[in-house]
């Protein structure tokens, strides 16, 4: 009789536990977003001796009901400066910061002295990437980039509050950048919360980007940032690093001799110039000889820009 009554209490309790467990994801956010970060269970660390990197698994997001890995590049004397806060450089397309050798740079740069310490914050996408980055208030014709509003609302509502709450860094004054579509997204991201962010950097960005297809009639209609600043106002305090390579692609849309990577990012440069906008104090275009569309290229020019956005 007792050992029935110790067996019955057992499978309570177990199918309790069972309950309690179910759906840990969901369990996760309901907890108060100051707690997201220390409920992301799977860290690691790595330390070389100048940059200390955090890599957190499994950050969870309401907005986008999934697990988004972030990683975390603290600058040096993070620790040892204990009242001194760190301007934040947000950066799309986080898995790809190993290639670009985002740690490696900055540890060269800040041995050389070159830029001022700031918390690097790189955001992983996942097999959804063509649908969360893009334009937050525009798809494009084919409807990618539909869930690009709820990856700004991760950004702004749930990320940026967990990391004030977890790390020193400035109240905002921020910078925001990305590699292609990513670099549309950071540019679209940035430009719509000039309170938070003051540069954006956009490496070969996407600014093909269109609402419509394009048309031989008017092959350069409909491309959304472009339109977007022809009816929008200046941000003021708000500034540009944009890059294109000579080889980004071959298409020439228009014909006018001139790639289409060249062009969009040239047609941004103009839409910005309307707006009040000047190159050399407000707006920095690099263009590279030979560039590719690729991390390698990339990689060639993220001192530059590091450099304008960060640098003694």
């Amino acid at each position: 009789m007792t050992d029935n009554v110790k067996q019955t209490s057992f499978k309570t309790l177990a199918n309790r536990q069972i309950s309690r467990l179910a759906n840990p994801f969901m369990r996760l956010l309901r907890r108060p977003i100051v707690e997201k970060f220390r409920l992301s269970t799977r860290i690691a660390f790595r330390r070389t001796p100048l940059v200390e990197t955090h890599f957190f698994e499994n950050f969870p997001s309401r907005a986008l009901e999934r697990e988004v890995r972030v990683t975390v590049l603290l600058p040096p004397g993070y620790f040892e400066s204990k009242n001194t806060t760190f301007p934040l450089l947000f950066f799309n397309d986080g898995q790809d910061m190993e290639e670009v050798g985002m740690a490696d740079i900055l540890e060269n740069l800040y041995q050389q002295q070159k830029i001022r310490p700031l918390i690097v914050v790189a955001l992983h996408a996942d097999r959804d990437r063509m649908q969360e980055y893009g334009t937050a208030h525009q798809p494009d014709y084919r409807h990618r980039g539909a869930r690009a509003a709820l990856h700004t609302q991760f950004v702004t509502q749930e990320l940026i509050p967990t990391l004030r709450q977890r790390y020193r860094c400035t109240p905002a004054d921020w910078a925001y950048a990305g590699f292609s579509l990513g670099g549309l997204s950071a540019f679209d991201v940035a430009w719509h919360h000039p309170a938070l962010f003051s540069k954006i950097g956009v490496f070969s960005g996407s600014f093909w980007w269109r609402s419509e297809p394009s048309r031989d009639a008017d092959p350069d209609a409909h491309r959304i940032v472009i339109d977007m600043l022809a009816t929008d106002f200046k941000r003021n305090n708000l500034q540009f690093w944009l890059q294109t390579g000579t080889n980004d692609e071959t298409d020439d849309r228009n014909g006018n001799g001139v790639i289409d990577s060249i062009d969009d990012t040239l047609d941004v440069i103009k839409g910005l110039k309307k707006l009040g906008y000047q190159e050399g104090k407000d707006i920095r275009y690099v263009e590279v000889e030979g560039g590719e569309h690729n991390l390698p290229t990339w990689r060639t020019v993220l001192p530059d820009f590091l450099q304008w956005g960060f640098g003694n």
